[in-house]
Protein backbone atom coordinates (compact mmCIF):
# COMPACT_ATOMS: atom_id res chain seq x y z
CA UNK A 1 0.00 0.00 0.00
CA UNK A 2 2.66 2.08 0.20
CA UNK A 3 4.23 1.59 -2.70
CA UNK A 4 1.07 2.39 -4.30
CA UNK A 5 0.85 5.44 -2.75
CA UNK A 6 4.45 6.37 -3.25
CA UNK A 7 3.81 7.40 -6.72
CA UNK A 8 1.10 9.95 -6.32
CA UNK A 9 3.19 11.41 -2.90
CA UNK A 10 6.29 11.92 -4.70
CA UNK A 11 4.42 14.22 -7.05
CA UNK A 12 3.56 16.47 -4.07
CA UNK A 13 6.37 18.54 -3.58
CA UNK A 14 6.31 19.78 -7.26
CA UNK A 15 2.71 19.99 -6.86
CA UNK A 16 2.86 22.22 -4.39
CA UNK A 17 5.92 24.60 -5.29
CA UNK A 18 3.66 25.43 -8.26
CA UNK A 19 0.16 25.61 -6.33
CA UNK A 20 1.78 27.79 -3.49
CA UNK A 21 2.13 31.19 -4.94
CA UNK A 22 -1.40 30.36 -6.94
CA UNK A 23 -2.88 30.24 -3.62
CA UNK A 24 -1.03 32.70 -2.34
CA UNK A 25 -2.29 35.33 -5.10
CA UNK A 26 -5.94 33.57 -4.97
CA UNK A 27 -6.02 34.11 -0.90
CA UNK A 28 -4.93 37.86 -1.54
CA UNK A 29 -8.00 38.47 -3.73
CA UNK A 30 -10.12 36.83 -1.08
CA UNK A 31 -7.88 38.53 1.55
CA UNK A 32 -9.21 42.10 -0.29
CA UNK A 33 -13.03 41.02 0.44
CA UNK A 34 -11.77 40.10 4.03
CA UNK A 35 -10.29 43.37 4.84
CA UNK A 36 -13.78 44.75 3.26
CA UNK A 37 -15.60 42.70 5.10
CA UNK A 38 -14.11 42.88 8.45
CA UNK A 39 -13.69 46.83 8.11
CA UNK A 40 -17.07 47.51 6.78
CA UNK A 41 -18.83 45.50 9.66
CA UNK A 42 -17.52 47.84 12.35
CA UNK A 43 -19.79 50.13 10.63
CA UNK A 44 -23.09 47.23 11.30
CA UNK A 45 -24.65 44.84 9.77
CA UNK A 46 -26.44 46.61 7.73
CA UNK A 47 -23.28 47.78 5.84
CA UNK A 48 -22.21 44.49 5.79
CA UNK A 49 -25.01 42.87 4.17
CA UNK A 50 -24.79 45.61 1.28
CA UNK A 51 -21.09 44.65 0.57
CA UNK A 52 -22.61 41.05 -0.21
CA UNK A 53 -25.09 42.22 -1.99
CA UNK A 54 -23.04 44.70 -4.39
CA UNK A 55 -20.57 41.88 -4.66
CA UNK A 56 -23.42 39.35 -5.38
CA UNK A 57 -23.70 41.29 -8.85
CA UNK A 58 -19.78 41.60 -9.31
CA UNK A 59 -18.78 37.68 -8.70
CA UNK A 60 -21.34 36.73 -11.40
CA UNK A 61 -19.81 39.05 -13.91
CA UNK A 62 -15.69 38.32 -12.64
CA UNK A 63 -17.07 34.63 -13.14
CA UNK A 64 -17.59 35.17 -16.72
CA UNK A 65 -14.50 37.45 -16.99
CA UNK A 66 -11.76 34.56 -15.22
CA UNK A 67 -13.67 31.54 -16.75
CA UNK A 68 -12.60 33.01 -20.46
CA UNK A 69 -9.39 33.84 -19.03
CA UNK A 70 -9.12 30.57 -17.67
CA UNK A 71 -8.77 28.99 -21.76
CA UNK A 72 -5.38 30.49 -22.07
CA UNK A 73 -2.91 28.13 -19.60
CA UNK A 74 -4.10 25.21 -20.75
CA UNK A 75 -3.43 26.15 -24.10
CA UNK A 76 0.02 28.13 -23.26
CA UNK A 77 0.88 24.72 -21.00
CA UNK A 78 0.00 22.20 -24.55
CA UNK A 79 2.85 25.12 -26.03
CA UNK A 80 4.95 24.87 -23.64
CA UNK A 81 5.46 20.87 -23.51
CA UNK A 82 5.64 20.93 -27.19
CA UNK A 83 8.22 23.54 -26.68
CA UNK A 84 6.66 25.90 -29.66
CA UNK A 85 7.38 29.42 -28.92
CA UNK A 86 5.86 31.16 -31.62
CA UNK A 87 2.42 29.17 -30.87
CA UNK A 88 2.58 29.85 -27.03
CA UNK A 89 3.30 33.70 -28.62
CA UNK A 90 -0.10 33.82 -30.57
CA UNK A 91 -1.90 32.90 -27.58
CA UNK A 92 -1.07 35.21 -25.01
CA UNK A 93 -1.51 38.34 -27.37
CA UNK A 94 -5.06 36.76 -28.84
CA UNK A 95 -5.91 35.61 -24.78
CA UNK A 96 -5.53 39.08 -23.88
CA UNK A 97 -6.83 40.87 -26.74
CA UNK A 98 -10.26 39.07 -25.03
CA UNK A 99 -9.50 39.69 -21.72
CA UNK A 100 -9.10 43.11 -22.34
CA UNK A 101 -12.70 43.50 -24.35
CA UNK A 102 -14.56 40.60 -21.72
CA UNK A 103 -13.45 43.30 -19.04
CA UNK A 104 -14.96 46.64 -20.86
CA UNK A 105 -18.12 44.57 -22.22
CA UNK A 106 -18.68 42.73 -18.00
CA UNK A 107 -17.85 46.43 -16.70
CA UNK A 108 -20.31 47.67 -18.80
CA UNK A 109 -23.18 45.01 -17.85
CA UNK A 110 -22.65 45.55 -14.16
CA UNK A 111 -23.16 49.56 -14.53
CA UNK A 112 -26.54 49.13 -16.54
CA UNK A 113 -27.89 46.12 -14.11
CA UNK A 114 -27.28 48.24 -10.74
CA UNK A 115 -31.18 49.49 -11.49
CA UNK A 116 -32.20 45.90 -10.68
CA UNK A 117 -30.91 46.23 -6.84
CA UNK A 118 -34.03 47.51 -6.28
CA UNK A 119 -36.34 45.37 -7.81
CA UNK A 120 -35.18 41.76 -5.77
CA UNK A 121 -36.84 42.20 -2.94
CA UNK A 122 -34.01 42.72 -0.67
CA UNK A 123 -33.96 44.79 2.63
CA UNK A 124 -33.92 48.86 1.69
CA UNK A 125 -31.52 49.63 3.69
CA UNK A 126 -28.90 47.17 2.29
CA UNK A 127 -29.78 48.25 -0.97
CA UNK A 128 -29.28 52.18 -0.80
CA UNK A 129 -25.35 51.36 0.76
CA UNK A 130 -24.70 48.87 -1.80
CA UNK A 131 -25.63 50.70 -5.44
CA UNK A 132 -22.68 53.49 -4.95
CA UNK A 133 -20.30 50.58 -4.15
CA UNK A 134 -21.58 48.35 -7.25
CA UNK A 135 -20.54 51.57 -9.22
CA UNK A 136 -16.66 51.18 -8.19
CA UNK A 137 -16.45 47.19 -7.71
CA UNK A 138 -17.80 47.42 -11.72
CA UNK A 139 -15.40 49.32 -12.94
CA UNK A 140 -12.82 47.39 -11.19
CA UNK A 141 -13.45 44.56 -13.48
CA UNK A 142 -11.68 46.10 -16.23
CA UNK A 143 -7.70 46.06 -14.85
CA UNK A 144 -9.13 42.81 -13.02
CA UNK A 145 -10.11 40.64 -15.82
CA UNK A 146 -7.10 42.16 -17.62
CA UNK A 147 -4.71 41.10 -14.79
CA UNK A 148 -5.80 37.80 -15.13
CA UNK A 149 -5.02 37.83 -19.05
CA UNK A 150 -1.18 38.03 -17.67
CA UNK A 151 -1.69 35.72 -15.12
CA UNK A 152 -3.24 33.05 -16.61
CA UNK A 153 -0.46 33.16 -19.43
CA UNK A 154 2.51 33.24 -16.95
CA UNK A 155 0.95 29.96 -15.38
CA UNK A 156 0.55 28.15 -18.45
CA UNK A 157 4.40 28.68 -18.78
CA UNK A 158 4.55 27.81 -14.67
CA UNK A 159 5.72 30.71 -13.48
CA UNK A 160 3.33 31.21 -11.17
CA UNK A 161 5.15 33.60 -8.65
CA UNK A 162 4.89 36.67 -10.22
CA UNK A 163 0.91 36.72 -10.10
CA UNK A 164 1.28 36.16 -6.44
CA UNK A 165 3.74 39.70 -6.19
CA UNK A 166 1.39 41.57 -7.77
CA UNK A 167 -1.79 40.65 -5.63
CA UNK A 168 0.70 40.69 -2.09
CA UNK A 169 1.24 44.59 -3.51
CA UNK A 170 -2.40 45.19 -4.22
CA UNK A 171 -3.45 43.75 -1.27
CA UNK A 172 -1.22 46.38 0.74
CA UNK A 173 -2.68 49.24 -0.91
CA UNK A 174 -6.06 48.35 -0.42
CA UNK A 175 -5.39 47.66 3.52
CA UNK A 176 -4.43 50.68 3.23
CA UNK A 177 -6.80 52.86 1.40
CA UNK A 178 -9.75 51.18 3.08
CA UNK A 179 -8.61 52.54 6.59
CA UNK A 180 -8.71 56.14 5.24
CA UNK A 181 -11.10 56.05 2.61
CA UNK A 182 -13.72 54.39 4.79
CA UNK A 183 -13.41 55.32 7.84
CA UNK A 184 -11.79 59.21 7.37
CA UNK A 185 -8.32 60.06 7.55
CA UNK A 186 -6.04 63.40 6.88
CA UNK A 187 -7.37 64.83 3.95
CA UNK A 188 -10.01 61.94 3.00
CA UNK A 189 -13.25 62.14 3.60
CA UNK A 190 -15.65 58.84 5.57
CA UNK A 191 -17.14 57.34 2.54
CA UNK A 192 -17.69 53.90 4.45
CA UNK A 193 -19.26 51.45 2.08
CA UNK A 194 -18.14 53.28 -0.84
CA UNK A 195 -14.77 53.75 0.42
CA UNK A 196 -14.23 50.13 0.39
CA UNK A 197 -14.89 49.94 -3.62
CA UNK A 198 -12.84 52.90 -4.43
CA UNK A 199 -9.84 51.03 -2.34
CA UNK A 200 -10.56 47.63 -4.21
CA UNK A 201 -10.85 49.25 -8.24
CA UNK A 202 -7.25 51.46 -6.95
CA UNK A 203 -5.62 48.14 -5.89
CA UNK A 204 -6.92 46.21 -9.18
CA UNK A 205 -5.03 48.73 -11.05
CA UNK A 206 -1.96 48.63 -9.60
CA UNK A 207 -1.86 44.98 -9.88
CA UNK A 208 -2.83 45.29 -13.30
CA UNK A 209 0.44 47.64 -14.00
CA UNK A 210 2.79 45.55 -12.01
CA UNK A 211 2.04 42.56 -13.77
CA UNK A 212 2.36 43.93 -17.12
CA UNK A 213 5.85 45.41 -16.26
CA UNK A 214 6.99 42.12 -14.69
CA UNK A 215 6.22 40.70 -17.97
CA UNK A 216 7.30 43.05 -20.57
CA UNK A 217 11.00 43.02 -18.46
CA UNK A 218 11.18 39.61 -17.00
CA UNK A 219 13.78 37.97 -18.65
CA UNK A 220 11.83 34.60 -18.68
CA UNK A 221 9.17 36.03 -20.92
CA UNK A 222 11.31 37.71 -22.83
CA UNK A 223 10.90 35.11 -26.01
CA UNK A 224 7.39 35.25 -25.61
CA UNK A 225 6.67 38.98 -24.73
CA UNK A 226 8.93 41.03 -26.25
CA UNK A 227 8.73 43.04 -30.13
CA UNK A 228 5.14 41.44 -30.44
CA UNK A 229 3.26 43.13 -33.35
CA UNK A 230 0.01 42.05 -34.07
CA UNK A 231 -0.01 42.11 -38.01
CA UNK A 232 -2.78 40.27 -39.01
CA UNK A 233 -5.58 38.55 -36.48
CA UNK A 234 -5.77 34.70 -36.28
CA UNK A 235 -9.45 34.48 -35.96
CA UNK A 236 -8.92 30.39 -36.11
CA UNK A 237 -7.07 30.98 -32.63
CA UNK A 238 -9.90 33.30 -31.13
CA UNK A 239 -12.46 30.90 -32.08
CA UNK A 240 -10.24 27.92 -30.43
CA UNK A 241 -10.25 30.62 -27.39
CA UNK A 242 -13.44 30.98 -27.15
CA UNK A 243 -14.79 27.56 -27.49
CA UNK A 244 -12.45 26.56 -24.66
CA UNK A 245 -13.23 29.77 -22.55
CA UNK A 246 -17.06 30.29 -23.38
CA UNK A 247 -17.56 26.14 -21.42
CA UNK A 248 -14.94 27.33 -18.78
CA UNK A 249 -16.88 30.49 -18.41
CA UNK A 250 -20.40 28.69 -17.89
CA UNK A 251 -18.65 26.30 -15.04
CA UNK A 252 -17.51 29.11 -13.09
CA UNK A 253 -21.08 31.36 -14.08
CA UNK A 254 -22.63 28.03 -12.83
CA UNK A 255 -20.84 27.86 -9.50
CA UNK A 256 -20.81 31.45 -8.61
CA UNK A 257 -24.76 31.78 -9.17
CA UNK A 258 -24.96 28.87 -7.14
CA UNK A 259 -23.61 30.58 -4.18
CA UNK A 260 -24.75 34.24 -5.34
CA UNK A 261 -28.04 32.49 -5.14
CA UNK A 262 -27.67 31.49 -1.52
CA UNK A 263 -26.76 35.30 -0.90
CA UNK A 264 -29.99 36.67 -2.41
CA UNK A 265 -32.36 33.74 -0.71
CA UNK A 266 -30.60 34.52 2.90
CA UNK A 267 -31.74 38.59 1.34
CA UNK A 268 -35.64 37.53 1.67
CA UNK A 269 -34.70 36.24 5.24
CA UNK A 270 -33.82 39.45 6.39
CA UNK A 271 -30.29 41.68 7.06
CA UNK A 272 -29.17 39.62 9.72
CA UNK A 273 -29.18 36.08 7.47
CA UNK A 274 -28.12 38.25 5.05
CA UNK A 275 -24.61 39.25 7.03
CA UNK A 276 -23.88 35.88 8.23
CA UNK A 277 -24.73 34.32 4.60
CA UNK A 278 -21.02 36.51 3.84
CA UNK A 279 -19.02 36.01 7.00
CA UNK A 280 -19.97 31.78 6.18
CA UNK A 281 -19.07 32.64 2.44
CA UNK A 282 -15.95 34.97 3.24
CA UNK A 283 -14.58 32.36 5.22
CA UNK A 284 -15.29 28.90 2.80
CA UNK A 285 -13.90 31.19 0.10
CA UNK A 286 -10.51 31.26 2.02
CA UNK A 287 -9.82 28.16 1.70
CA UNK A 288 -11.63 27.20 -1.43
CA UNK A 289 -8.38 29.24 -2.64
CA UNK A 290 -6.10 25.97 -1.52
CA UNK A 291 -8.29 23.70 -4.10
CA UNK A 292 -8.49 26.78 -6.69
CA UNK A 293 -4.31 27.26 -6.70
CA UNK A 294 -4.16 23.01 -7.39
CA UNK A 295 -6.71 23.14 -9.83
CA UNK A 296 -4.44 25.27 -11.79
CA UNK A 297 -1.73 22.88 -10.63
CA UNK A 298 -3.80 20.30 -12.33
CA UNK A 299 -4.60 22.61 -15.20
CA UNK A 300 -1.01 23.33 -15.85
CA UNK A 301 0.70 19.44 -15.46
CA UNK A 302 -2.14 17.69 -17.43
CA UNK A 303 -1.85 20.01 -20.26
CA UNK A 304 1.95 19.80 -20.25
CA UNK A 305 1.99 15.86 -20.27
CA UNK A 306 -1.03 16.44 -23.21
CA UNK A 307 1.44 18.07 -25.39
CA UNK A 308 3.77 15.63 -24.69
CA UNK A 309 1.80 12.85 -25.04
CA UNK A 310 2.58 10.76 -22.10
CA UNK A 311 -1.06 10.02 -20.98
CA UNK A 312 -0.25 7.35 -18.44
CA UNK A 313 1.96 10.26 -16.00
CA UNK A 314 -0.63 12.02 -17.04
CA UNK A 315 -3.33 10.11 -14.98
CA UNK A 316 -1.03 9.53 -12.20
CA UNK A 317 -0.06 13.14 -11.94
CA UNK A 318 -4.00 14.54 -11.62
CA UNK A 319 -4.59 11.83 -8.70
CA UNK A 320 -1.47 13.12 -6.82
CA UNK A 321 -2.82 16.66 -6.69
CA UNK A 322 -6.65 14.60 -5.71
CA UNK A 323 -5.07 13.42 -2.96
CA UNK A 324 -3.53 16.22 -1.78
CA UNK A 325 -6.22 18.89 -1.94
CA UNK A 326 -8.38 16.00 0.60
CA UNK A 327 -5.69 16.02 2.60
CA UNK A 328 -5.72 19.77 3.09
CA UNK A 329 -10.23 19.87 3.25
CA UNK A 330 -9.94 17.38 5.57
CA UNK A 331 -8.08 19.75 8.40
CA UNK A 332 -10.01 22.32 6.98
CA UNK A 333 -13.28 20.49 7.63
CA UNK A 334 -12.08 19.89 11.61
CA UNK A 335 -11.20 23.49 11.40
CA UNK A 336 -14.45 24.96 11.11
CA UNK A 337 -16.12 22.48 13.36
CA UNK A 338 -13.77 23.15 15.90
CA UNK A 339 -13.54 27.24 15.50
CA UNK A 340 -17.71 27.78 14.33
CA UNK A 341 -18.40 29.46 17.07
CA UNK A 342 -15.60 31.96 17.01
CA UNK A 343 -14.77 32.46 13.89
CA UNK A 344 -17.65 35.08 13.25
CA UNK A 345 -16.69 37.39 15.68
CA UNK A 346 -13.64 38.70 13.74
CA UNK A 347 -15.90 40.81 11.41
CA UNK A 348 -18.51 42.15 14.58
CA UNK A 349 -18.30 44.80 17.02
CA UNK A 350 -19.68 43.10 20.53
CA UNK A 351 -19.31 46.14 22.11
CA UNK A 352 -21.66 48.58 20.87
CA UNK A 353 -24.91 48.13 22.63
CA UNK A 354 -27.35 49.70 20.09
CA UNK A 355 -26.60 46.77 18.04
CA UNK A 356 -25.83 43.87 19.77
CA UNK A 357 -28.69 41.84 19.43
CA UNK A 358 -28.99 41.42 15.69
CA UNK A 359 -24.89 41.16 16.68
CA UNK A 360 -25.38 37.51 18.71
CA UNK A 361 -28.21 37.13 15.56
CA UNK A 362 -25.47 36.98 13.50
CA UNK A 363 -23.04 35.33 14.96
CA UNK A 364 -25.34 32.29 15.81
CA UNK A 365 -26.65 31.88 12.18
CA UNK A 366 -22.84 31.77 10.58
CA UNK A 367 -22.11 29.18 13.10
CA UNK A 368 -24.54 26.86 11.83
CA UNK A 369 -23.78 27.87 8.57
CA UNK A 370 -19.94 27.25 9.06
CA UNK A 371 -20.62 23.58 10.13
CA UNK A 372 -22.33 22.76 7.33
CA UNK A 373 -19.51 24.54 5.25
CA UNK A 374 -16.97 22.28 6.82
CA UNK A 375 -18.77 19.05 5.71
CA UNK A 376 -18.59 20.77 2.12
CA UNK A 377 -15.20 21.36 2.28
CA UNK A 378 -13.94 18.01 0.94
CA UNK A 379 -16.77 18.04 -1.83
CA UNK A 380 -16.19 21.32 -3.08
CA UNK A 381 -12.11 20.86 -3.22
CA UNK A 382 -12.24 18.05 -5.10
CA UNK A 383 -14.56 19.29 -7.72
CA UNK A 384 -12.61 22.56 -8.38
CA UNK A 385 -9.28 20.08 -8.62
CA UNK A 386 -10.97 17.72 -11.15
CA UNK A 387 -12.42 20.63 -12.63
CA UNK A 388 -8.78 22.08 -13.77
CA UNK A 389 -7.96 18.39 -14.89
CA UNK A 390 -10.27 18.58 -17.34
CA UNK A 391 -9.23 21.43 -18.41
CA UNK A 392 -5.95 20.98 -18.77
CA UNK A 393 -7.07 18.53 -21.09
CA UNK A 394 -9.25 21.24 -22.84
CA UNK A 395 -12.37 18.73 -22.19
CA UNK A 396 -14.69 21.79 -20.91
CA UNK A 397 -18.23 20.89 -22.72
CA UNK A 398 -19.64 17.69 -21.01
CA UNK A 399 -17.86 19.77 -17.41
CA UNK A 400 -20.58 22.63 -17.94
CA UNK A 401 -23.34 20.28 -18.25
CA UNK A 402 -22.31 18.75 -15.14
CA UNK A 403 -21.93 21.96 -13.50
CA UNK A 404 -25.39 22.94 -14.59
CA UNK A 405 -26.85 20.15 -13.84
CA UNK A 406 -25.42 19.67 -10.60
CA UNK A 407 -25.90 23.37 -9.29
CA UNK A 408 -28.87 24.35 -11.04
CA UNK A 409 -30.91 21.67 -11.37
CA UNK A 410 -29.92 19.59 -7.66
CA UNK A 411 -28.45 21.77 -5.58
CA UNK A 412 -30.34 25.14 -5.86
CA UNK A 413 -34.21 23.84 -5.34
CA UNK A 414 -32.94 22.19 -2.11
CA UNK A 415 -31.43 25.48 -1.05
CA UNK A 416 -34.87 27.26 -2.30
CA UNK A 417 -37.31 24.74 -0.57
CA UNK A 418 -35.03 23.89 2.65
CA UNK A 419 -34.32 27.93 2.88
CA UNK A 420 -37.35 29.17 2.39
CA UNK A 421 -40.01 26.81 2.71
CA UNK A 422 -38.82 24.92 6.26
CA UNK A 423 -37.57 26.51 9.78
CA UNK A 424 -34.07 25.56 8.70
CA UNK A 425 -33.79 28.72 7.48
CA UNK A 426 -30.08 30.07 6.11
CA UNK A 427 -28.86 26.96 7.32
CA UNK A 428 -31.34 25.24 5.12
CA UNK A 429 -30.08 27.08 1.90
CA UNK A 430 -26.40 25.81 2.73
CA UNK A 431 -27.89 22.41 2.97
CA UNK A 432 -28.63 22.80 -0.68
CA UNK A 433 -25.28 24.13 -1.62
CA UNK A 434 -23.43 20.83 0.09
CA UNK A 435 -25.81 18.92 -2.21
CA UNK A 436 -24.81 20.79 -5.15
CA UNK A 437 -20.96 20.48 -4.51
CA UNK A 438 -20.98 17.06 -3.57
CA UNK A 439 -23.00 15.76 -7.28
CA UNK A 440 -20.41 17.93 -8.94
CA UNK A 441 -17.61 16.03 -7.93
CA UNK A 442 -18.70 12.66 -7.80
CA UNK A 443 -19.42 13.35 -11.58
CA UNK A 444 -16.50 15.32 -12.33
CA UNK A 445 -14.76 12.66 -11.42
CA UNK A 446 -16.39 9.98 -13.47
CA UNK A 447 -15.93 11.97 -16.45
CA UNK A 448 -12.08 12.50 -15.49
CA UNK A 449 -11.70 8.42 -15.24
CA UNK A 450 -13.87 8.12 -18.57
CA UNK A 451 -11.53 10.51 -20.58
CA UNK A 452 -7.90 9.58 -19.20
CA UNK A 453 -9.14 5.67 -19.89
CA UNK A 454 -9.99 6.25 -23.51
CA UNK A 455 -6.47 8.34 -24.31
CA UNK A 456 -4.59 5.60 -22.30
CA UNK A 457 -6.31 3.26 -24.64
CA UNK A 458 -6.13 5.12 -27.78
Amino acid sequence: MIAALDQYTREFKYNLKLAFPVIVGLLGHTFVQLVDNIMVGQLGTAELAAVSLGNSFFFVAMSLGIGFSTAITPLVAETDGAKNIQAGRNVFIHGLLLCIFIGVFLSLAVLICKPLLYRMGQPEEVVVLAFPYLKWVAISLIPLITFQGFKQFSEGLSHTRPAMYATLMGNLINVILNYVLIFGFWIFPKMGVEGAALGTLISRCSMLLFMALYVRYNKRFTEFAQGIVLKKSDWNLFKKIIRLGLPSALQMFFEVIFFTAAIWLSGFLGKNPQAANQIALNLSSMTFMFAMGLGVTAMIRVGNQKGKGDFIALKRIAYSIFLLIFLFDVLFCLFFLLMNTYLPWIYLDGTNPLQISDVNEVVRIASSLLIVSAFFQISDGLQAVVLGALRGLQDVNIPAWITFFSYGIFGLPISYYLGLHTTMGATGIWIGLLSGLTASAILLYLRFNYMTKKLIEN
